[in-house]
């Protein structure tokens, strides 16, 4: 996911030549919507023979809340911005969306909770942002201030879009397919309602305008949202939203090979400093545990320990199973995707 959705602030930059940044939003809904309703009427996915689609309506408002927070409004301040900043800067800003979201799941809709590895890593993650921006260079960095907070806007929809999702659409018997085409199908039929507004400009169509339209939306916007939501459900809202660590990395990248934007030493450090945070996020690496206050002094006398627990069997000399007398149980980790 972290190369697809890279890969579309390429798109976008290459698509604005030709087209308003609405009209590049409201491509990428529309073909979204189509290519997952397609993919829901071939499969017609179910989970334990229920409906392919929600009939409660409270399922369908939500889903219309997670439509315009997730789809309409991120899409369309991200294509407003690539207008003043460039595919590279747009993609590491919206590697902030991970700390947006454990921000929105821990505070506002209180569904996870992080463990000290997770949060070392989330701050990890957030410093290699801070590194490949280069804020020492920032002077070097074109865009428009209002464009990189148009980023910064996007980058927190999407934290309130995963902590609202896991808060009142995780666990309903949905199938995955059928999620995200209620996501972003909804988010099109918005974009039709809006065509007089957004898409009634002038355009001018090439072959590679044509076909990053197609694959912003048939693909970074259609089939990658039934990975994304797949993700979301399994791991959890942070976990699920660390892939965007990925994007700057891959965003960089292309808009350098590309677009023939600079690439500075610090970027692949930051890059580095990314993929370290993620390892620790999702406990891929884990920090080495505490130690106690005892093992901290040296604990004196530990010879003469050493020798004691030899005889009875357990450390420091402890009659077996006296250890575990008034001892409360260890209290399990709680788990951050939520799973049992």
């Amino acid at each position: 996911m972290g190369v697809v959705w890279g890969s579309s602030f390429l798109f976008m930059k290459v698509a604005l030549a030709g087209v308003s940044f609405g009209q590049v939003a409201w491509s990428r809904l529309v073909l979204g919507g189509l290519t997952l309703g397609l993919i829901v009427l071939v499969t017609r996915p179910r989970v334990h023979n229920g409906p392919v689609l929600p009939r409660e309506r409270i399922v369908w408002l939500h889903f219309l809340v997670i439509a315009i927070t997730g789809c309409v409004i991120p899409h369309l301040l991200f294509a407003w911005a690539e207008q003043y900043v460039s595919s590279s800067l747009a993609s590491i800003y919206n590697a902030v969306t991970p700390i947006m979201t454990a921000l929105m799941a821990t505070l506002a809709f209180r569904v996870e909770r992080l463990v000290r590895g997770q949060v070392v890593g989330v701050l990890a993650g957030i410093f290699g942002v801070v590194v490949i921006i280069g804020p020492w260079q920032y002077a070097a960095l074109t865009g428009d201030l209002w464009g990189q907070l148009a980023c910064l806007g996007a980058a927190v929809c999407y934290g309130f879009t995963f902590g609202y999702t896991r808060r009142f659409l995780s666990g309903r018997p949905i199938a995955g397919a059928t999620f995200a085409f209620l996501n972003i199908g909804l988010g099109g039929a918005i974009m039709l309602l809006l065509t007089p507004v957004l898409a009634w400009h002038p355009v001018v169509l090439t072959v590679p305008i044509v076909l990053s339209l197609v694959a912003l939306g048939a693909l970074g916007t259609g089939v990658a949202y039934i990975w994304n939501i797949t993700v979301l459900r399994a791991w959890g809202p942070t976990n699920a939203s660390t892939v965007t660590y990925v994007t700057p990395v891959v965003g960089v990248l292309l808009g350098v090979l590309i677009l023939g934007e600079t690439l500075s030493w610090h970027e692949p450090l930051g890059a580095a400093l990314v993929l370290f945070g993620i390892l620790l996020a999702q406990k891929r690496l884990r920090l080495p545990p505490r130690r106690s206050g005892a093992a901290r002094e040296g604990a004196p006398g530990r010879a003469d320990a050493r020798g004691a627990a030899l005889s009875s069997g357990t450390p420091g000399g402890t009659p077996p199973h006296a250890a575990d007398r008034g001892r409360s149980p260890a209290r399990p980790e709680i788990d951050l995707s939520g799973r049992a």
